[in-house]
C-alpha cells in the first residue's frame, strides 16, 4: 500500500492555491453590483472560458475517481458517456443554445415557463435543485472526502465533508458565476495536465502494455459491449446514455449557465464544441487508462474508487504531488461551486423573484448566497450516504436514469413540436414521476425481471412523450405567440446560413461541428 502523506512542500503549493482561490473570489465579489453580474456575469463570458469551465465542472473529482475505478472494473465501456457528449453538445449549439439566449432567460426552468406554463417551471426547479445539491454536490463531496480519509484516516467521513463543504463554499458565495468560470478555467489546465502526468508514471511504474493485457479480459478494451453486458450494454447508448447526456449538457442550469452567461451566440456556441472536443480528447487516455493500468500495481483492491487516489500517494514525487492534490481538489471545487451557484440562481429568480417581483436585484443577489450556504450544508448531510453504493460512477448515473427522462420529453417536444402545450407538459412530468416510482418499487422483488437503469430512462423517457403527445392533443392547442418564438422551424436554419456565409472556415461553428464528428469517429473506430 502507498505511504500516505504529505510533505511540507505538497502542503505548500496545496494552500498556496487556496488562498489563491480564495482571494479570486473576494476579488470578483466587490465587482457585483446586481443579480445578472452575479447569476450570469453580465454575460461577458468567452469561448475559452466556456469550453474550460464546462469541461472542469463536468469532470469533478467525482467524474475523475469514478472514472478511474470504472477503467478498473470494466475498461474503456465508460468511455461511452464522455463521447456521446460530444454529440450531444453538437446537437446542444445548434438547436437549443439559440432560444436560450434569444430568450434572455436566467435559468432553464424559465424556458420552459415561457413555452409551456409556470407548471413545468415550479417542477423543474425544484427538481433541478435537488439533483445539484444530492447528486453533483454531494458525489463530488464524497469523492474529495476520499482522497482527504487516506491523508487522515483518523477524521470520520461526514467531519472531513463537512470542512469540504464550507471550504469550497467561501468563494462561490463571494464570486457568483465569474469566479466560478474563471477558476474552473484554471483548474481544468490543472486537472488534464496533472491526469496525463499520471498517467505516463503508470505506464513507466508497470513497464509494458502487456503487462496490462496480461490481467485484463478482452472484452475491457472495447468501446463497445455486447448487448448482455452488465454495466454498458451497447442499446444502452441510444437509450440511456443519450437521454443522460442530452439532460446533463442540454437541460441542467448546473452546466448551461455558462452558456447562458456568453457575450454572444457564436462564442457561446465555440464554447460548446471547445468542451466536446476536450470530452473526445482528455477522459479515455488520462483517467480511464490509469485505472486499467492499475490492475497490474493493485490487483485486490478492497474498493475501486480509491484507484486514482493510490495511484497519486504511490508515483508521484514531492511537489508534484502537492500539484496534483491541487488539481484534485479543485475539480471537486469546480463542480460544487457549479452546483451550488446553479442552484442559488434557481431558487432566486425561480421563486424568490417570481413570488415577489418588487425584489431589487441587490437584494436577489444577497438571497443567492444565502441559499448557496444552506445548499452547502444540506449536500454536506446528504454525501455520506453514497458509501453504501457499490462504485460512485453507479450511484451518479442510475440516480439520474430515474429522474431526468421526463424533463427530456419536455424540452425535445417543446422545441420541435408546436402543438405541446402546457396540459400535455404536465400530463409528462406526472407519467414520469409516476413510471420511476413503479421502477423504484417493484424493482427489487424477485417475480421482476432486472432491466438496467440504461433501459430504465428509455422507458420512462417513452411514456412521458406519450403523456405529453396525449395531454396535448385532447386540450387546446397552444395559440400561435405562445410558441413561436420557442419551437424550431427550417426559416431559422436558411436564416443562419446566410449569417454564417461570409464567416470563415474555422469560425463557422458548424465546420467545426463536423470536425468534432470525425475525430470522435477515429477514436472509436480505434477503439471499438
Amino acid at each position: 500500500m502507498p505511504n500516505f502523506t504529505i510533505s511540507y512542500i505538497d502542503w505548500i503549493i496545496i494552500l498556496g492555491y487556496f488562498a489563491f482561490i480564495i482571494w479570486r473570489g473576494i476579488g470578483y465579489a466587490k465587482k457585483h453590483e446586481n443579480a445578472e453580474d452575479y447569476f450570469l456575469a453580465s454575460r461577458s463570458l468567452t469561448w475559452p472560458l466556456i469550453g474550460l469551465s464546462l469541461f472542469a465542472s463536468n469532470i469533478s473529482s467525482s467524474s475523475l475517481i469514478g472514472m478511474a475505478a470504472s477503467g478498473y472494473e470494466t475498461g474503456f465501456s465508460v468511455f461511452s458517456y464522455e463521447w456521446m457528449a460530444a454529440v450531444v453538445l453538437i446537437i446542444f449549439a445548434i438547436f437549443f443554445l439559440p432560444f436560450y439566449l434569444r430568450s434572455k432567460i436566467y435559468t432553464l426552468p424559465e424556458f420552459l415557463e415561457k413555452r409551456f406554463d409556470s407548471r413545468s417551471r415550479y417542477y423543474f426547479s425544484g427538481l433541478t435543485v435537488l439533483t445539484n445539491i444530492g447528486v453533483d454536490t454531494a458525489a463530488t463531496l464524497y469523492a474529495g472526502a476520499l482522497v482527504v480519509q487516506l491523508i487522515f484516516p483518523s477524521v470520520e467521513l461526514w467531519q472531513t465533508i463537512l470542512i469540504l463543504a464550507i471550504f469550497s463554499g467561501l468563494y462561490t458565495i463571494a464570486g457568483g458565476l465569474k469566479a466560478v468560470v474563471y477558476t474552473d478555467a484554471i483548474q481544468a489546465v490543472l486537472l488534464i495536465l496533472g491526469s496525463a502526468l499520471l498517467t505516463v508514471l503508470a505506464y513507466i511504474k508497470i513497464g509494458s502494455w502487456q503487462a496490462v493485457v496480461a490481467v485484463t479480459p478482452v472484452q475491457h478494451f472495447h468501446i463497445i459491449q455486447p448487448h448482455n453486458d452488465a454495466f454498458l450494454p451497447w442499446p444502452g447508448l441510444i437509450s440511456g446514455v443519450f437521454l443522460l447526456g442530452f439532460y446533463f449538457w442540454a437541460t441542467n442550469q448546473f452546466i448551461v449557465q455558462r452558456a447562458l452567461g456568453a457575450k454572444n451566440l457564436r462564442h457561446g456556441q465555440w464554447g460548446a464544441l471547445f468542451a466536446g472536443f476536450l470530452k473526445v480528447a482528455t477522459p479515455l487516455f488520462i483517467m480511464i487508462f490509469p485505472g486499467l493500468m492499475a490492475r497490474v500495481l493493485y490487483p485486490d483492491i478492497e474498493k475501486a474508487n480509491l484507484v486514482f487516489p493510490m495511484l497519486m500517494f504511490e508515483l508521484l514525487p514531492r511537489g508534484l504531488l502537492g500539484l496534483v492534490l491541487a488539481g484534485l481538489i479543485a475539480a471537486m471545487m469546480s463542480s460544487i461551486d457549479s452546483a451550488l451557484n446553479s442552484a442559488s440562481t434557481l431558487v432566486t429568480m425561480d421563486f424568490v423573484k417570481k413570488l415577489r417581483p418588487q425584489t431589487t436585484s441587490v437584494q436577489l443577489m444577497w438571497i443567492g448566497r444565502a441559499a448557496t450556504f444552506c445548499f452547502m450544508l444540506a449536500a454536506a448531510a446528504w454525501a455520506p450516504q453514497i458509501d453504501r453504493f457499490p462504485t460512485l460512477w453507479q450511484y451518479l448515473q442510475s440516480a439520474l436514469s430515474y429522474i431526468v427522462p421526463p424533463i427530456v420529453a419536455l424540452f425535445v417536444l417543446g422545441l420541435f413540436w408546436k402543438r405541446a402545450n402546457g396540459n400535455g407538459a404536465l400530463a409528462g412530468i406526472v407519467i414520469g414521476i409516476l413510471s420511476a416510482a413503479f421502477f423504484l418499487i417493484f424493482s427489487n422483488l424477485r417475480w421482476m425481471p432486472t432491466i438496467h437503469f440504461l433501459y430504465v430512462a428509455a422507458i420512462i423517457f417513452g411514456l412521458s412523450c406519450l403523456a405529453v403527445v396525449a395531454g396535448s392533443l385532447l386540450t387546446a392547442a397552444p395559440s400561435e405567440k405562445k410558441v413561436s418564438d420557442f419551437t424550431w422551424h427550417k426559416k431559422i436554419y436558411d436564416n443562419e446560413t446566410a449569417a454564417l456565409s461570409g464567416l470563415p472556415f474555422m469560425l463557422n461553428y458548424r465546420y467545426q461541428s463536423v470536425m468534432l464528428i470525425a475525430f470522435l469517429a477515429l477514436v472509436l473506430v480505434w477503439f471499438w
